[in-house]
């Protein structure tokens, strides 16, 4: 059911006439909680083994079959009675209490919008390209786990991302398949008599008409917007075409169709989130989209609206470069945002254009989307504690004359599902040690767990995992050789290649030239002597795309297809074609070194490894996004010095080097070296403490922990706060920053006086406020951080009305005097009990 009545029809939209037994088998199908709990498996197997194999598509198994098919299976009880039961065991799950109504039962939380440009939850419904379709797709499956209430925004996408071939001379082609609704677990959203929910969009010379898809994805729902609507404009049709295609004009309205078209779908359904998290600077007009429905509930001015709205805006910036930005140009915004702005928020297009503006003032400037997100959100974070540091020095620009450190962006690290990513080995291992249900809840006792598993067992568990790797590889390279027509001996051969008792690295990510996928190929002779060595070999699985229009990306790849064609290396060393879910999801639970090589800090955070650790697998990475934070000698490997050194190709070359070092030395002999038992104590060692210390702090289960209770019960209580009283609270805060636009200027410091006794310092300083009530702002002592420390900032009181002058007061604080005096200077900043300074307030002026 979704929201208010509106409702899904599966069987009337897309299949034919109800067969016995059919219902049960779409509700199951239809639930992509299968995608991690593989429980109904085997009844898709059942139906068409050959079908299931290659999709892993239950809605498509479904769909395919005949009705004969479904009717034989049903008449069967044994076969009956299974999808019975998880039928049953379905419906218990989504009613069962979890963590979050049992941890917080009196929450202000009902509704946490969750908007994502991308969301990767299965290879049956490829609306992905990568990380940050892994990231959202993940969370989701989290909030299901623990029961937050948690809705998902997105585009349904008609073709998606595109898939990779590899033709004979080693070059990337796209390929763009078409998405078929039909054969997705997706529905129609519909209305109670039937109709399907569409709404409209105003685009320059045509309104579009964007038809709403439902996605159930365990206790979470998702909602999908596509164009390809036949009332539309043949070109608005493919709006939704493709994910990260086309240019400007295709970027702004797919973003635009996402964010005013996916709140206003929201407030169809009658759904109200408190919370609206952005995923990316992508969705940001959700932001003036939930401004204008609150103007329309309550009468106020977009600026009160956005004031009241804010505190329950939450943005994530996944960017670490200024270039990976969202912009449009001037000209672009004004021509398909002009009228929206001028008749649906009120304000003048050149207001409208400042908030997507460092400097609102400057009419050639871009409008950057993230900046518009900043503006309009209560709380935003980076994806890994040293992408919190890279984000605050990038958006230092919207703070001038604020410390670095104070600039207002925190971090929540990343993690992935690990229920999906698990193999059926490892998911046996962890029951063994902690239980079925050890990640529906906290994970408090989970790395004590893991710990009590004997090497033995450990060790049994890596070579099952490896052998179903290896087996994996073969076949699809024997697909890959045959669908680019290589000779039949090329085609037999990769039957035989690989073996899983030689130690196995992955590396498979985009391929972009910060990402330094070719580090490897700095000295192919070493490398070479390194996967050759026959008392010790290494066998080594590439892969990974490059964006369609990333050219030096594409001559990446080409690097390592010509090596792996030479007559040394084509037996140790492989590249997979079209990196998928699939293929990530196999090269996770049977490497057993992954290796990442980016350039820091330009990896925000990093998944791939992450989806290792649940398995087993060991990382060597670059000190960069999450393993910056998860590295020590205890469980796994690290590259770099932990510093910035830019594009310095000297520096690559170092760390090439370096990274020849560390295999040579280091990690083939740990894994090469065995006790009496044939097992590799050192590696299996370095393994479990991976899998214990870093599998649950690297989960997503710990990521939404975190989001809820750091951000989405803050800011629900927060948005409840200021939305009262039909939104007065927002009016107010609007008339407190006028008033400091037109009163900051006249503020300035008189004399200031120290006094140093018993190892105290002692200031006081004269302030003069101008017309500015002295209650709307706070006089601080500051002094930088030594040594890498946190700054000391300490509130001056306000003493004795300085005598014959307007508002002029002296200010007093004392500091321990193991500094100099001199380190500390005074300073004025804005104050209101309930507002975030400076992120929505962003004065400050300075004794010196």
């Amino acid at each position: 059911m979704g929201s208010q009545g509106f409702v899904s029809h599966p069987l009337d939209s897309l299949l034919p006439a109800a067969i016995g037994g059919f219902e049960a088998l779409a509700e199951l199908a239809l639930d992509m909680s299968w995608s991690w709990n593989h429980a109904t498996d085997r009844v898709w197997r059942e139906l068409d083994p050959a079908l299931w194999e290659s999709t892993h598509n239950p809605w498509a198994v479904l769909q395919a079959v005949s009705r004969d098919r479904i009717e034989r299976a049903a008449a069967d009880s044994e076969f009956r009675k299974t999808v019975d039961e998880l039928v049953q065991r379905k419906r218990r799950l989504a009613q069962a209490p979890a963590w979050f109504g049992q941890t917080h039962p009196e929450s202000p939380l009902t509704q946490v919008a969750y908007f994502s440009m991308e969301f990767m939850l299965s290879e049956a419904l490829p609306i992905y390209s990568g990380g940050l379709g892994n990231v959202a797709g993940d969370q989701l499956k989290a909030a299901s786990d623990l029961g937050i209430p948690v809705i998902g925004v997105g585009l349904l996408y008609q073709q998606g991302y595109f898939r990779q071939l590899i033709d004979r001379d080693g070059r990337q082609a796209a390929m763009f398949p078409y998405n078929d609704p039909g054969q997705m677990p997706i529905v129609p959203l519909r209305r109670p008599n039937g109709e399907w929910v569409r709404l409209q969009l105003d685009l320059p010379g045509y309104p579009i008409w964007l038809r709403a898809w439902q996605v159930q994805v365990g206790r979470v729902r998702l909602y999908l917007l596509d164009s390809n609507d036949v009332a539309n404009y043949p070109p608005y049709r493919g709006i939704t075409s493709e994910l990260y295609g086309g240019g400007p004009d295709l970027r702004l309205m797919q973003e635009m169709v996402l964010g005013i078209g996916g709140w206003r779908l929201l407030d169809e359904l009658g759904v109200a989130p408190e919370v609206c998290h952005l995923n990316e600077g992508h969705a940001a007009f959700a932001i003036l989209e939930r401004a204008r429905t609150f103007m329309r509930q309550t009468n106020q001015p977009f600026e009160a609206a956005l004031a009241a709205t804010r505190a329950g805006n939450l943005f994530t910036t996944h960017t670490a470069v200024a270039a990976g930005l969202d912009r449009f140009p001037p000209a672009l915004m004004e021509h398909f945002m002009a009228g929206y702005a001028q008749t649906q928020l009120g304000i003048p297009v050149q207001d409208f254009l400042a908030l997507g503006r460092q400097n609102p003032g400057d009419r050639a400037e871009d409008f950057n989307m993230a900046y518009l997100a900043i503006r309009g959100s209560g709380a935003i974070n980076g994806v890994s504690r040293l992408h919190g540091e890279v984000s605050r020095r990038l958006f230092q620009p919207l703070f001038p004359r604020w410390p670095t450190p104070e600039v207002p962006v925190g971090h929540v690290t990343n993690g992935v599902h690990m229920r999906s990513w698990d193999s059926a080995a490892a998911d046996d291992l962890w029951t063994e040690a902690a239980g079925k249900d050890r990640w529906l809840g906290t994970v408090d006792t989970m790395e004590q767990d893991i710990r009590r598993i004997s090497d033995a067992r450990l060790w049994q568990f890596r070579s099952e995992t490896s052998r179903a790797l290896i087996e994996y590889v073969r076949n699809r390279l024997c697909q890959q050789r045959t669908a680019t027509g290589r000779p039949a001996y090329a085609i037999d051969a990769a039957r035989h290649l690989f073996d899983p008792n030689v130690l196995t690295i992955g590396f498979a990510r985009r391929f972009t030239t910060y990402k330094r996928p070719n580090l490897l190929l700095h000295d192919e002779e070493r490398l070479l002597r390194l996967l050759c060595n026959p008392q010790r070999p290494v066998q080594l699985i590439v892969a990974g795309k490059a964006h369609p229009a990333d050219r030096a990306g594409q001559l990446l790849i080409q690097e390592w297809i010509r090596f792996i064609r030479r007559p040394e290396a084509h037996l140790h060393a492989i590249f997979l074609a079209d990196y998928d879910m699939l293929l990530a999801e196999q090269l996770a639970q049977g490497v057993d070194v992954w290796i990442n090589t980016p350039r820091r800090p330009w990896e925000a955070s990093g998944t791939s490894g992450m989806k290792a650790l649940v398995n087993g697998g060991i990382n060597l990475s670059e000190l960069d996004g999450w393993w910056a934070e998860a590295y020590t000698p205890a469980v796994g490997w690290a590259l770099g010095d932990g510093r910035e050194h830019d594009d310095d190709l000297s520096w690559d070359a170092a760390e090439a080097q370096a990274l020849y070092a560390l295999l040579e030395r280091e990690v083939i002999p740990a894994f090469y070296t065995r006790d009496e038992q044939g097992i590799p104590t050192a590696w299996v060692a370095r393994m479990r403490e991976s899998m214990a210390q870093l599998t649950p702090r690297f989960s997503t289960n710990r990521a939404v922990r975190e989001y809820t209770e750091n951000h989405y019960l803050p800011a629900a209580q927060a948005f409840r706060q200021r939305s009262a009283g039909q939104g007065l609270m927002g009016a107010q805060i609007v008339d407190w920053r006028h008033a400091l636009d037109r009163h900051w200027g006249a503020l300035r410091f008189g004399e200031v006086t120290v006094t140093t006794a018993d190892r105290r310092h002692t200031f006081e300083i004269q302030v003069y406020l101008g017309e500015l009530d002295p209650d709307l702002v706070q006089v601080e002592l500051y002094a930088d951080g030594v040594a890498g420390g946190p700054a000391v900032c300490r509130e001056m009181a306000r003493a004795q009305k300085l005598v014959g002058a307007v508002n002029g007061y002296a200010y007093n604080a004392s500091v321990d005097a193991d500094r100099p005096a001199y380190d500390y200077t005074a300073r004025i900043v804005p104050h209101r009990q309930g507002v975030a300074v400076p992120l929505e307030a962003t004065h400050i002026l300075w004794q010196r």
